[in-house]
């Protein structure tokens, strides 16, 4: 497959985004997947994905879940990485692929040791596929084609067959029908929801000096609808920050058209890993200890 370099080591390829509008998003999803994930959208997806989970703890069902297993709280960076890579792995590498195929196994093994609806499965599946493009809308250098859009629905799609999901949507609209329905259904406040929401924002805080810290909240909460804050216990910021922070995302957009700081192409191999600053880590020894620990 092509790769790309950066121009002069900072503009942006627009072939890119070319070889993207050639492909067909029912033949090529993964190959699309890859290039968003890859070099167009390298920073964007991951915000978009760390969001799209931070939506699901709206669900009593699944954020229980989560604090009874206690490894938001014990070990949240590790919990983190651990789910970004997995996640990545099968994006960068493509869900048939040899690593791909390990990753999403691996995820199944870790699922597969409690009790989670398939309705709690397909709610994550639609924020994977939404948040990224409602983010791109919003707070991307561009937006998401339809095509691009199509090949991520599909993408994951598939990925949900392989993790023995049922009665997954046809199509974007179904999916989006769907999301609308579980969240009317079950969103709402619950302690467990404040604590793993509360937890994330912890891990994330912990990435900056400490003097900075005070405003992940926040803008968690400026980035979030009525409906999340609601069910976290969440108050909405002033319209002052929320103001400034949809302002410095605008300025942001004007530079990053032309511009991107991230290596082409972003990778696993590439990227740093708080918990494995030297990549010392296999597929198979993600997720939590109790788990993946030799017998």
């Amino acid at each position: 497959m092509k790769s790309y370099a950066k121009k002069a080591f900072i503009f942006r390829d627009s072939a890119i985004q070319a070889e993207i509008n050639a492909l067909d998003a029912v033949k090529d999803h993964q190959r699309i997947v890859y290039l968003l994930t890859a070099y167009e959208f390298t920073f964007d997806m991951v915000r978009a994905l760390e969001l799209a989970l931070f939506h699901t703890y709206a669900s009593p069902s699944i954020s229980r879940l989560l604090q009874m297993t206690g490894e938001f709280e014990r070990r949240g960076q590790k919990r983190y990485d651990d789910t970004g890579i997995l996640i990545a792995q099968f994006m960068q590498a493509g869900y048939d692929s040899e690593l791909g195929k390990r990753a999403i196994a691996q995820m199944n093994k870790i699922h597969g040791h409690y009790r989670i609806a398939n309705d709690d499965y397909l709610l994550v599946l639609s924020t994977f596929v939404f948040y990224p493009i409602n983010w791109m809308e919003t707070n991307g250098w561009r937006k998401m084609t339809k095509n691009e859009q199509l090949a991520l629905f599909l993408f994951f799609k598939e990925v949900a067959k392989r993790m023995n999901l049922v009665n997954i949507p046809e199509d974007l609209d179904a999916l989006k029908l769907f999301a609308e329905k579980y969240e009317e259904q079950y969103f709402c406040y619950a302690k467990s929801n404040e604590v793993i929401a509360d937890a994330t924002i912890q891990i994330v805080a912990n990435w900056f000096p400490s003097f900075l810290r005070f405003a992940v909240k926040p803008i968690f909460a400026a980035l979030i609808n009525d409906k999340l804050r609601e069910a976290f216990g969440y108050k909405k910021p002033s319209e002052l920050f929320s103001g400034l922070l949809h302002v410095s995302f605008q300025l942001r957009k004007q530079f990053l058209k032309y511009i991107t700081f991230k290596k082409y192409p972003t990778e696993i191999s590439n990227t740093y890993y708080r918990t494995y600053p030297k990549h010392e880590f296999t597929i198979e020894t993600l997720g939590p200890e109790y788990l993946t620990r030799k017998k």
